[in-house]
């Protein structure tokens, strides 16, 4: 009983915010979290348009309030707006942002969208960032175009603090799969090497002292023979 009202409970929760996101639409949030508090459900929902979603005096997330209220039965849910401050260190607002480019402008100007993204992305000072388009771009056959630059981590523990994100266009032809990864310069990388005047000096230390032991070593070779 307790594993499926746990698997009840994520499959209500994960119903909630597709809910939230289909009302109010693509490109205006990121992320959706859901907080338990003994006054009742805390929705948090980060946008980087928090003017679109608010509404003129609030009305809107008084209206998104009562319909999770009705549909969902949920007993006191309060709906926070958390700002996105850097929307282009957000993974989810860029993949939204291109699929919404590609709907509006067609799938044939994808690589202006994209390279149009990623030195956004980067010229705000991202350590690296990958865009990943899937479809039919350009010809009828489905292909996969993949625009990068930078440093990404993949895999390990460093890869964990890359920000990833999927969306999806429907364009005319059928639809295109947007994968979006970025590095922001904020992240903590455990295996990133910082070279300053001392790890410098010690360096040289290092290789002077092994450059001594391999003329010892040629010396005592010559003695023997």
């Amino acid at each position: 009983m307790d594993e499926r009202k746990s698997v009840k409970f994520k499959k209500d929760e994960f119903a909630i915010k597709e809910y939230v996101k289909q009302i109010l639409g693509k490109g205006k949030i990121s992320k959706i979290r859901i907080e338990y508090t003994p006054v009742g459900e805390k929705v948090i929902v980060s946008s980087n348009k928090p003017g679109l979603i608010i509404g003129k005096r609030g009305e809107k997330i008084e209206e998104l309030t009562n319909l999770l209220k009705n549909n969902f039965k949920l007993e006191n849910p309060r709906i926070e707006i958390e700002e996105i401050t850097k929307p282009e260190f957000d993974a989810q607002t860029v993949a939204d942002e291109i699929a919404l480019g590609l709907e509006k402008l067609g799938p044939l100007k994808f690589k202006v969208i994209a390279y149009k993204n990623l030195q956004r992305i980067m010229n705000a000072g991202a350590l690296g960032a990958e865009i990943v388009l899937g479809g039919k771009l350009p010809s009828s056959r489905a292909k996969t175009w993949r625009f990068s630059q930078g440093y990404l981590k993949k895999i390990g523990d460093s890869a964990k603090v890359v920000d990833r994100a999927k969306a999806v266009a429907q364009t005319r032809p059928g639809t295109v799969g947007v994968k979006v990864s970025i590095l922001s310069p904020d992240a903590v990388l455990k295996d990133k090497l910082v070279l300053n005047k001392d790890t410098i000096e010690r360096l040289k230390m290092n290789s002077t002292e092994v450059e001594n032991m391999k003329i010892e070593k040629k010396k005592s070779r010559r003695k023997k023979e």
